[in-house]
């Protein structure tokens, strides 16, 4: 059984649309973009270097996909492109695009069964970076089994949020942390179950 681990940026605030460059999503006229890339540093780096240094395969919604598949293939390897070209590429989309990219495959049909029938498989884990839409579908599914979510230090406002109106209650527990020189979070969660409630008011 393969595990789905969500790799993802976020503002202090929870957007994690257009975190690499300006023309990456300006969906909703969002003008923000690249607000990710002035925060790297050797920690940021080396945490990245240990997400991609073992076996994986990639999950992607389909503007991700053509953002990665415009990138990496033209990439140098000593550069980090050899893990993302080896590693085999699911892609959601509503449509049936052609996929270009090295050992890219369409996930047929309904996208949540095609995940959880791709999850029940022997292979190494599956990895989602960006790929909000399809985010939100695995959340509705249940269908992550473990965060990775890098907190960067800004407030936006405004944009796509990983954790949007109308997500499912549930509880997350730590497994790891690790703080960047310029002040990004990086957390490593796991669910924990349905929120356990309380209260401080005195008998």
């Amino acid at each position: 059984m393969r595990k789905l681990i969500l790799n993802t940026f976020l503002t202090l605030d929870g957007v994690m649309q257009a975190p690499g460059g300006p023309g990456e999503d300006d969906t909703g006229g969002f003008t923000h973009g690249g607000w990710s890339v002035n925060y790297w540093d050797d920690r940021m780096n080396q945490v990245m270097g240990e997400v991609m240094g073992k076996p994986f395969d990639l999950v992607l919604g389909r503007k991700t996909y053509d953002i990665f598949a415009a990138h990496w293939p033209h990439v140098p390897e000593e550069a980090g492109s050899k893990p993302l070209n080896d590693a085999t590429k699911y892609v959601a989309s509503r449509g049936r695009p052609t996929l270009e990219w090295n050992r890219s495959v369409l996930i047929e049909g309904d996208v949540a069964e095609g995940i959880a029938a791709l999850k029940q498989e022997d292979g190494p884990e599956l990895q989602v970076h960006g790929s909000g839409n399809l985010i939100q579908t695995l959340l509705r599914h249940n269908l992550v089994d473990r965060y990775r979510l890098w907190v960067f230090p800004l407030v936006i406002g405004s944009g796509k949020r990983l954790f949007p109106e109308g997500t499912l209650p549930s509880g997350l527990k730590l497994v790891d942390s690790t703080v960047s020189t310029t002040g990004v979070m990086i957390g490593t969660y796991e669910p924990a179950g349905e929120i356990a409630t309380g209260s401080f008011a005195l008998d």
